[in-house]
């Protein structure tokens, strides 16, 4: 795989990881029209390593907080709680449909095109409704409110549904303010991320080879960086903004893959003879 190839999609998995546009929905569309074939789609899962690192560098200070506290402050074993809940559904749902997921919805970029467009239909219908939040602070989700959310989630087995973009909707509808659905979903996508990478390394570790392996490492390096600046960033715009651009962006590159997809059809992989 060229090396372009490579920080082109990792560059995309960090700066669409944790904003709702679904980073495995471009991810994979890009390596379609590429004509980049990863032996299960590994080298895509496997790179969100980049973003699970992102995320625990900039929440670092606040991660070693919350473990200190929990001996002593049931607010925050209540939050920790719900995390874990959260991401119990979607645990069970990705291991049990694991090879369904990778083989079937994965290789079927017209089902990412469209969860694009309707996943950004969604958010700009959800953005102007008259939402009046309830919970403002992450720590104060009941338990009942982090399963709902961990429901949610599930829909993101889904190529272009998008992980956080469903757990931010559905926060939102639940009674959650705009950041603090954002920060929830951060948080939910440490287990759920780091799962997700420890399974499918477990069920993929005969694919790789040193190539393949060399190739993972850059991808998820570039995520890593592009990763932070996302979400030291992302809070204080959805903040002042709120998700309507997220959810024009979604149409647009779903409209547009769509369009190409009917034109171009189906690209010969890079090296097929």
């Amino acid at each position: 795989m060229p090396t372009w190839q490579v920080v082109l999609l990792g560059l995309l998995e960090g700066l669409t990881e944790f904003i709702p546009v679904s980073s495995t929905g471009h991810v994979l569309l890009a390596g379609h029209f590429l004509g980049f074939q990863s032996p299960g789609k590994t080298f895509e899962v496997l790179i969100q390593l980049g973003a699970i690192l992102a995320i625990l560098s900039v929440y670092a200070g606040r991660l070693l907080d919350l473990a200190m506290a929990l001996p002593n402050d049931a607010r925050s074993r209540r939050f920790v709680g719900g995390i874990l809940l959260a991401f119990l559904p979607a645990a069970v749902i990705g291991a049990l449909g694991h090879s369904f997921i990778k083989s079937v919805l994965f290789e079927t970029p017209v089902l990412i095109c469209v969860m694009l467009i309707l996943g950004g239909i969604v958010l700009l219908v959800v953005d102007r409704l008259p939402l009046r939040p309830v919970y403002h602070d992450v720590m104060d989700y009941p338990m009942s409110l982090a399963f709902k959310i961990g429901l949610c989630q599930c829909l993101a087995m889904i190529p272009g549904v998008s992980r956080s973009g469903s757990t931010i909707v559905g926060a939102m509808l639940f009674g959650a303010d705009k950041r603090s659905a954002a920060e929830f979903s951060f948080f939910l996508a440490m287990p759920t991320m780091a799962g997700a990478f420890a399974y499918d390394l477990y069920k993929n570790r005969a694919l790789l080879n040193t190539d393949e392996v060399a190739s993972i490492a850059l991808g998820f390096a570039v995520a890593f960086v592009s990763g932070v600046f996302v979400v030291k960033y992302l809070l204080g715009f959805v903040s002042r903004h709120g998700y309507a651009l997220f959810g024009w962006w979604r149409i647009i590159v779903g409209g547009v893959a769509l369009g190409a997809l009917l034109v171009l059809g189906q690209p010969v992989a890079a090296g097929a003879g």
